[in-house]
């Protein structure tokens, strides 16, 4: 497969948009949402007719948003601080929910692939090193594409409650910054209330 059989995938294209640039870890999150989206007999929601939960804050949760149509506007995108490549997909609609995790050698890199990552992340590679390191990680992204999900991902139903709709609050003045805060994100310290933000620095 080369680029232009990766971006002729309509909706892989659209993801790719969003993101800036075809990596394994947004492969990840698009084979996962899709595996999500099947599972659970559900077309990108519109409004709240989806939510997803994703435990990472890396490229594969773009895929995500993109797919699903969840976004933190909407309040049906949650994000997790994890750093586990793990998707859970609810459909408001059944009640159902499937989480999709990445098995432990699912994004295995080479030797080499894996040291000019570090040279990369470092900003030590040289241009030759940079180009060798983005053609490998555009053959583990084609890999990744081209995986059955079993190889990929362990899938299995949801046990936790689905989360609560979005909430519409009329907004309160926080003590000490006077900025417009929701209620529910408030602390009381005393007599005042407080945002987060000011609650942590006082």
């Amino acid at each position: 497969m080369n680029l232009q059989d990766m971006l002729a995938i309509e909706d892989l294209k659209k993801c790719v948009d969003f993101h800036g640039h075809i990596c394994p870890g947004l492969l990840i999150g698009y084979k996962a949402a899709k595996i999500g989206m099947a599972k659970l007999n559900e077309q990108r929601a519109e409004d709240e007719e989806m939510a997803a939960i994703v435990e990472t804050d890396a490229c594969c949760s773009d895929a995500v948003q993109v797919l699903t149509g969840c976004t933190f506007g909407k309040g049906n995108f949650i994000y997790r601080d994890y750093g586990k490549m793990a998707f859970t997909f609810f459909s408001r609609k059944t009640g159902q929910g499937v989480r999709v995790s990445m098995k432990p050698d699912a994004m295995e890199l080479g030797d080499e692939h894996r040291n000019l990552l570090q040279k990369v992340m470092s900003g030590s590679a040289s241009q030759e090193e940079q180009k060798r390191f983005e053609e490998l990680h555009f053959e583990r992204s084609c890999l990744i594409l081209e995986k059955p999900s079993e190889y990929l991902f362990n899938i299995s139903p949801v046990k936790e409650e689905m989360p609560s709709k979005a909430r519409i609050e009329p907004s309160v003045i926080c003590s000490c910054c006077k900025e417009p805060t929701m209620p529910s994100k408030t602390q009381k310290k005393g007599d005042q209330t407080l945002c987060r933000g000011c609650a942590v620095s006082e």
